[in-house]
């Protein structure tokens, strides 16, 4: 009997674990797959919610702790806690002889893993390449982890027409969508009485859910478009109830969770979250009247549930977004006018253009049907014809 072929998941944070949750449970469940699991980032740390808890508690077990270190958030924090990301991975790829490591996205800590699975000879699996965010250094993660990548698991035709410009095997792409999207799917979510009972607090007569992330190549990593933000808020009327998740982890998440928690004191009409976890969150996701922010879950998850996104600055620029979202540059006013508008935009009908909710299992198949290590690693640059 053959054994299983050992899928090896990395995840970095609370992002990416939403995404991934349903590509993992269906390997954990495929009689020819093997789930391993090796949890860092964010994940294991306290300030972010500590939400390798969570997954645990959603019945996965993790093979392996890398932590990272996460206290301080400077250039040279970041990549002193990339080298514990190269070395912890390293040390559990010794452990667990994985066959293909599967990652999503663009996070400094999944390119880390990326170079530990490229000198171990490891075949990796990318989900969500082709992607452009030209806000963020994240765009330069994510074409590099395309190249060290030997599996495209991309989300749309236009992303995998940009994974051959950069030189792959057209038999390697595949579009598959966005797995994020199966959790809409395949979990039921809160009604409004138990998602207040969840969240400890009761909704407002309008709410806007709100996540901005630090904007990584600008000077002052986005504080300046995050105050425009908060001024933006105080001019929207006192019945709309602000619920807020702090930012991930980039540099410069500390200057923008200190004027947060500075501007959140004493306002009645804001909740603030570490991490709301993925059914609280895309359970209020489904209640309130808007999205904000620079998060990619106003593009990738919002328009399914016919909610209204505003999307500050150029963090996601670039990105494919569907009607109901609306970009705004990251100046007060025009964040304000674009929340009434948002208030107002009629969203029914919206088609979302990342899928329909069955991406986890086409990933699976793909990762069935894959070919052997050796002939995965033996990439050839694929031409484009001019």
């Amino acid at each position: 009997m053959t054994a299983p072929r050992r899928i090896c998941v990395v995840t970095g944070g609370r992002a990416d674990y939403g995404l991934l949750q349903w590509v993992m449970h269906d390997i954990r469940e495929a009689d020819d797959l093997e789930l391993q699991l090796v949890v860092t980032g964010s994940h294991l740390e306290a300030a972010f919610g500590l939400t390798a808890d969570q997954i645990e508690a959603d019945g996965f077990a993790i093979d392996a702790r890398v932590p990272l270190g996460l206290e301080a958030d400077g250039p040279d924090d970041t990549v002193r806690a990339m080298a514990r990301c190269l070395t912890g991975v390293s040390e559990a790829f010794e452990a667990l002889r994985p066959d293909i490591m599967l990652v999503l996205g663009d996070r400094y800590e999944i390119l880390a893993a990326a170079q530990a699975a490229l000198i171990h000879g490891v075949p990796v699996a990318h989900i969500a390449g082709g992607d452009t965010t030209e806000g963020a250094f994240d765009e330069n993660i994510r074409h590099a982890l395309t190249k060290m990548a030997h599996i495209h698991l991309v989300t749309n035709e236009l992303s995998a027409r940009r994974v051959r410009q950069l030189g792959e095997a057209p038999d390697s792409i595949h579009v598959v969508g966005s797995p994020g999207l199966d959790q809409l799917r395949r979990r039921p979510l809160l009604d409004r009485p138990a998602l207040e009972a969840a969240l400890g607090a009761p909704l407002g007569a309008r709410n806007i859910l709100l996540t901005f992330h630090p904007v990584t190549l600008t000077a002052d990593r986005g504080r300046g478009e995050f105050e425009a933000l908060l001024a933006a808020l105080d001019a929207l009327p006192r019945d709309v109830v602000k619920w807020i998740t702090r930012p991930n982890a980039d540099p410069g998440h500390r200057t923008l969770e200190e004027a947060l928690d500075l501007w959140a004191r004493d306002r009645p009409d804001v909740r603030v979250f570490a991490s709301l976890g993925q059914l609280r969150y895309l359970s209020l996701m489904a209640q309130v009247d808007a999205v904000v922010g620079n998060s990619s879950s106003g593009l990738y998850e919002a328009p399914s549930f016919g909610v209204p996104t505003v999307d500050i600055g150029d963090r996601q620029k670039g990105r494919l977004a569907a009607a109901s979202v609306i970009h705004c540059p990251a100046e007060a006013g025009a964040i304000a006018s674009a929340v009434q508008a948002a208030f107002a935009l009629d969203c029914s009908g919206v088609e979302n253009p990342y899928g329909d909710g069955r991406s986890a299992g086409r990933i699976v198949q793909i990762l069935r049907a894959a070919p052997p290590r050796a002939a995965l690693l033996a990439k050839a640059f694929h031409e484009v014809d001019a």
